[in-house]
């Protein structure tokens, strides 16, 4: 893997080297792509496993007519891998906002028509990542689009968006069709990994959705690799809303079927919390037996809490001993 002089000096000052361990995210949204940014400041191979049930906004609209996985998680992991700005990158994070294309990216549609063009929505991603020059592999945790279906303390509700913003407790989460196959390089990934990074996020509809898929969770259970947990910063209103550091970890146990343990990365320290949320903290040294790690990791400059990218590949980097 190769870094621009730039990444590799901001490394150097951080003490990291681009000599390091195979690492495997996974995720969804805004909170996968922030760890990919971290992870590339001392991994030597990167491979994202990303949801495949958004269906809200361009990417619904695309997944379901077209019939190919959901594009816009796995263009934002492609677009956080790669190494520096270009027309490509441009490209694909332009979205339209008018006419009988408004609100569509057009990322999502070179996607799809990558998908057609090469015979299939897998080989678009490679072709996409070279085009971009990305610094790892993306890979749709299924090579179908997922519906999910949760059962809560309030009844049943199906779809990301409607799971995501309905009120109640989720006891269960699944995907849908029965028959969904999880893509195999997803397996192979997890196999070869040093590092399983959990990323931050949407615990249930872009984490726990992804392990909820056959053979993830027991993949994860049979690997050898570190495992580690990137805690939220804050609640997500009504999907973790009201659930603590403690509920967060049973969440993975109990919903997403893990069985192993690993460490818990944990911000200390400030947050500017929106109204109606909280902080998620993790007091103690353990929790369910994760080794609790409690460290800065927000970017106090941020509009919306979230992770600096530099904190968490430090920390990260400091657990594999990269």
């Amino acid at each position: 893997m190769t870094f621009e002089p730039e990444a590799q000096t901001e490394m150097q000052l951080l003490g990291l080297t681009a000599g390091g361990p195979k690492v495997v995210a996974i995720g969804g949204g805004h909170g996968l792509a922030q760890a990919l940014i971290a992870i590339q400041a001392y991994a030597s191979q990167i491979d994202a496993v990303v949801t495949v049930a958004d269906d809200g906004g361009s990417s619904g609209r695309l997944a379901g007519p077209l019939g190919i996985p959901p594009p816009g998680d796995i263009r934002r992991c492609l677009l956080a891998l790669s190494p520096e700005p270009s027309i490509w990158g441009e490209l694909l994070g332009y979205r339209f906002d008018s006419g009988d294309i408004a609100g569509h990216s057009l990322g999502n549609l070179m996607l799809a028509a990558l998908s057609d063009i090469a015979g299939g929505f897998v080989h678009a991603l490679n072709l996409c990542g070279e085009m971009l020059g990305a610094n790892g592999r993306v890979h749709p945790v299924s090579e179908e689009p997922l519906e999910l279906w949760a059962d809560t303390d309030r009844g049943s509700v199906s779809g990301q968006v409607a799971i995501a913003t309905a009120p109640g407790t989720i006891r269960r989460i699944e995907v849908r069709p029965g028959s969904a196959h999880v893509n195999p390089a997803v397996l192979d990934a997890i196999v070869d990994a040093d590092q399983i990074v959990l990323a931050p996020g949407s615990l249930f509809t872009s984490l726990i959705s992804n392990l909820v898929v056959p053979g993830v969770a027991e993949a994860i259970n049979r690997s050898t690799a570190q495992i580690v947990f990137v805690l939220n910063l804050v609640t997500q209103n009504a999907e973790t809303l009201g659930l603590d550091a403690a509920a967060h970890v049973a969440a993975l146990r109990k919903v997403g079927g893990l069985e192993v343990t690993g460490s818990v990365l944990a911000h200390t320290g400030p947050v500017r919390v929106p109204l109606g949320l909280a902080q998620v903290m993790a007091d103690g040294s353990s929790l369910e037996g994760w080794d609790v790690v409690a460290c800065d990791l927000c970017d106090q400059a941020a509009d919306w809490p979230q992770h600096d990218s530099i904190k968490l590949g430090f920390e990260l980097a400091q657990l594999i001993g990269a």
